[in-house]
């Protein structure tokens, strides 16, 4: 396995937090999110800025990889909804945002990043904490079929 790419400063190349999954190619996190319990990210190890700088081969993989989180958050969190975004405008590093949304969290139907319209109830935001080991054994076993 060769050393990823590399970029200083880079925080997505320097992740400092813990990783659900991962191989030589991507690495998987569930992101600490209070208002959001199950937002994962799908990053791309090596510091690449867009999708077209990737071969096929690298983007077919990071796709199916998007594909297998998304799958695991809708079977663990029974979302209403699923957000996958990679915008990267504040860290030009590929990775791909896959969020659970539901009717009662804080920006729905808005993106995220919006103006919070109403705040979830702490009962439901903690209800659905609770299923976050599920979901790292989820995406855990996915990617290891």
């Amino acid at each position: 396995m060769t050393a990823p790419l590399k970029q200083p400063g880079c925080e997505l190349c320097e992740l400092s937090v813990p990783v659900a999954w991962q191989d030589e190619k991507f690495s998987v996190i569930l992101v600490d999110d209070a208002a959001y319990p199950g937002f994962c990210r799908v990053i791309l190890r090596d510091h690449v800025r867009e999708m077209s700088d990737l071969s096929r081969e690298d983007r077919l993989l990071i796709n199916e990889a998007v594909y297998q989180v998304e799958l695991a958050v809708r079977d663990v969190m029974r979302p209403l909804k699923v957000n996958v975004a990679s915008l990267g405008n504040v860290v030009p590093h590929l990775h791909w945002h896959v969020i659970p949304r539901y009717a009662d969290d804080a920006h729905f139907p808005a993106p995220v990043w919006a103006q919070a319209a109403r705040q979830t109830d702490e009962a439901t935001l903690a209800g659905r904490r609770a299923l976050l080991p599920a979901l790292q054994e989820a995406i855990v076993r996915r990617f290891n079929q």
